[in-house]
């Protein structure tokens, strides 16, 4: 069993690479476990391979190393419009931390990193979405400055009801 490290300085934050994709499809079945999704799940490395690094990538990943080589964090992230704003956003789609490596300011340490990457972009805004029963979340993130929008619901179409919304 892995420990906790004592501090995220045994850590580094990075781009994600294609030789990351089987650590990060592993995280996400992790994070899918978490969320009692797994029914949901079907990426794998060769699926997520084109929306990362191909010719025209639609996402961006993020991961912490630990010291020990170990990728033990992802964050991916997507560019989204305000048009309030009249500005790109940063969407944050998922970000997950294993759980021996939590309490050590990794998911701190990387929501700063994706901060900073939004502001040095010139972007409107950064947001994300947190599940309404994970309420150890809902505090890290009211901690950090941020605002939880209990006005808005997120629609989605996916699978058949997707294929039938043509119209």
């Amino acid at each position: 069993m892995t420990t906790a490290a004592t501090s995220s300085d045994a850590y580094t934050l990075r781009s994600a690479r294609p030789d990351d994709l089987d650590a990060i499809v592993g995280l996400i079945g992790e994070l899918a476990d978490f969320e009692h999704l797994t029914h949901l799940m079907d990426v794998t490395p060769e699926k997520l391979l084109p929306h990362l690094f191909g010719e025209r990538p639609v996402c961006e990943a993020f991961v912490a190393e630990h010291d020990s080589g170990t990728v033990v964090a992802f964050a991916l992230t997507f560019t989204n419009f305000s048009t309030f704003l009249g500005k790109p956003g940063m969407y944050l789609e998922d970000l997950y931390v294993q759980p021996a490596h939590r309490g050590a300011g990794l998911g701190k340490r990387m929501l700063t990193h994706l901060a900073r990457i939004a502001i040095a972009r010139d972007y409107g805004r950064f947001e994300w979405c947190v599940l309404d029963w994970n309420e150890n979340a809902i505090r890290f993130y009211e901690k950090m400055g941020a605002t939880i929008m209990p006005d808005w619901r997120l629609c989605r179409l996916t699978g058949d009801a997707l294929a039938r919304f043509k119209g």
